[in-house]
């Protein structure tokens, strides 16, 4: 049992024991010794929830990723294919079994889609002539995967871009599954509050919201989904009592702002993936007196991260600037506990100390893995490009010269930064402005094309589309409106000993935080001129609750905290 998950307020063990129960049911399907063959996608998110071991109890001898061609020799009976329902995939997969035939002697296939059946795809093995070959197609519903105690993802990375860009809504229908699933374990969720919309896209522009692909259809989802369903989530007594649903594209800012928390910065710096982060090893080598800095390991370093271990539950939250005073600390708890050994005189003290080594030795290599992480991450933040481009940052989220053209941001781009960085300040800078002006558009868009090449005006074009970047409409500029009424701009932060969560960028709240914070207290109608402002409609449904399961007032009120990444 991954112990970490029941740190908070809500016991999520629960809900990965029962994804972990329907992979078992359908591994036991398939009688005999396996082989997987993975969808490389998705190796990260069933590393969270089945670990190799739980596997290897039910047969599973060998695995593979998906590849083209044939797959490597295994003396197995079954061969599993687990995959996202991509046309492109069935091809590979075709090729695979085709291989295989060829190959003898006769294997059993199956194929295990995540989180959905295709008919397209079905379609796609049945025209290739490889459906039949296929004893069990079955779906694999992994659509909330719990990653710490206070966090759950569904992992839909392109879940955006499908919505905004596609017109894809399958993600919308993915989350209203995943969310009754976590009603049928934990209980129906009396009250749902939302707001935002996914704006629909006919012949390459956007057209007005249509209430019908909002995320209120996330909620009028789940409330057809609970009428249909027959299970016994009726008789849980409720753990949550509200459910706050948000579209992205109300608060784009956030994530367009450099993250200032010890793990946001992991994130920022090095990419945090499925909750592992892979680091440069020279940090990591172990210290040798006379090796003259010889032999360093070339491998990258890889490390989980999560609550599981103490020091990064204590830091991972902490803004930066407090993290090295905290290290400190533990640095020297951690060796005035060895020292303790000194002091054990008699048997009964030795036995003690001895039956604390394996914790005190496990703080201490935890402390110097995230002392190497605080150098890593020091190197850069201590840079004065990164001093300059946070400034920036900052002007603009503060509301300082947002609607001319900015000598940073020119300065990146003639001396070619990274496409990535410019493109962040400059829909930055646009969010902030509500739009740019033409003027000011028009020139940073010739800049991008010059300096970095003319295939990136699709990538300008959907940024457009999606809202990130845009020309101002109105000549109003109504972030000031929605900065001050919220409060997204704190100019005095305690970064050491935060009261406010502006401490996590040091300076700017995040907007999706305030609208929670407000709807908790005092509600929404209090910032009803905001509401109208931000995109998209807001709502509240409410699910009634049988009779005896209604909450009493006063009762401890859960709720699962989604980390900014």
């Amino acid at each position: 049992m991954a112990a970490h998950l029941s740190y908070g307020r809500v016991n999520l063990n629960v809900l990965r024991e029962a994804v972990r129960r329907e992979l078992r049911e359908f591994l036991d399907k398939c009688a005999g010794s396996k082989a997987i063959v993975w969808d490389e996608y998705l190796t990260g998110p069933f590393g969270l929830i089945a670990q190799y071991s739980l596997l290897k109890e039910h047969e599973v001898e060998k695995m593979f990723t998906l590849k083209g061609s044939r797959l490597p020799a295994a003396d197995v009976k079954n061969i599993i294919f687990v995959v996202r329902p991509r046309l492109e995939l069935m091809d590979i997969i075709a090729e695979n079994v085709l291989s295989e035939d060829r190959r003898g002697p006769a294997r059993d296939f199956h194929i295990l889609f995540v989180p959905r059946r295709s008919l397209l795809c079905e379609q796609r093995l049945k025209d290739l002539g490889v459906l039949g070959s296929f004893i069990h197609r079955e779906e694999y519903s992994l659509d909330l995967i719990p990653f710490d105690g206070d966090l759950l993802s569904m992992e839909s990375e392109g879940a955006f871009k499908e919505c905004y860009l596609e017109s894809d809504q399958t993600s919308l229908y993915h989350a209203a599954k995943g969310l009754m699933t976590l009603q049928a374990l934990y209980g129906t969720i009396p009250q749902i509050f939302g707001k935002g919309e996914c704006a629909r896209v006919r012949n390459g522009r956007r057209v007005p919201p249509d209430p019908m692909f909002c995320f209120q259809q996330v909620a009028n989802m789940m409330i057809r989904m609970k009428r249909e369903f027959t299970g016994s989530q009726n008789s849980i007594f409720p753990v949550f009592d509200n459910l706050l649903l948000l579209d992205r594209n109300v608060d784009l800012l956030t994530p367009l702002a450099t993250q200032l928390t010890y793990e946001g910065l992991i994130d920022e710096i090095y990419g945090i993936q499925n909750s592992y982060v892979k680091l440069p090893p020279e940090k990591f080598a172990p210290k040798k007196q006379g090796d003259g800095g010889k032999d360093l390991p070339t491998e990258a370093k890889k490390l989980q991260l999560n609550s599981a271990e103490e020091l990064y539950a204590e830091i991972r939250d902490k803004n930066f600037n407090a993290v090295g005073s905290v290290l400190s600390k533990k640095a020297k708890v951690i060796s005035a506990a060895f020292e303790e050994r000194h002091n054990a005189k008699t048997v009964g003290e030795i036995k003690q100390f001895v039956s604390q080594l394996p914790h005190m030795q496990a703080a201490r290599g935890s402390l110097a893995n995230h002392t190497s992480i605080a150098e890593l991450i020091k190197d850069v933040t201590t840079s004065e490009d990164f001093f300059d481009k946070l400034t920036v940052e900052q002007e603009f989220m503060s509301g300082i010269d947002t609607d001319k053209v900015n000598s940073y941001i020119e300065d990146c781009i003639a001396q070619k930064h990274p496409l990535i960085k410019v493109l962040r300040l400059v829909c930055l800078q646009s969010v902030c402005n509500s739009g740019l002006k033409q003027k000011v558009l028009d020139y940073y868009k010739r800049e991008i094309l010059q300096t970095y090449g003319y295939e990136h005006i699709l990538t300008l074009y959907n940024l457009e589309k999606a809202g990130l970047l845009k020309p101002q409409t109105g000549g109003r500029n109504t972030y000031p409106t929605v900065r001050k009424t919220l409060r997204l701009w704190m100019d005095d932060v305690n970064e050491q000993n935060p009261t406010d969560i502006s401490y996590v960028y040091s300076g700017y709240a995040p907007l999706s935080v305030r609208l929670a914070q407000l709807l908790s207290r005092p509600g929404w109608r209090s910032i009803e001129e905001v509401l109208r402002i931000l995109p998209g409609p807001h709502f509240e449904e409410r699910q009634p609750l049988p009779t005896g399961l209604q909450k009493k007032p006063g009762r401890w009120r859960y709720r699962i905290c989604h980390r900014h990444h």
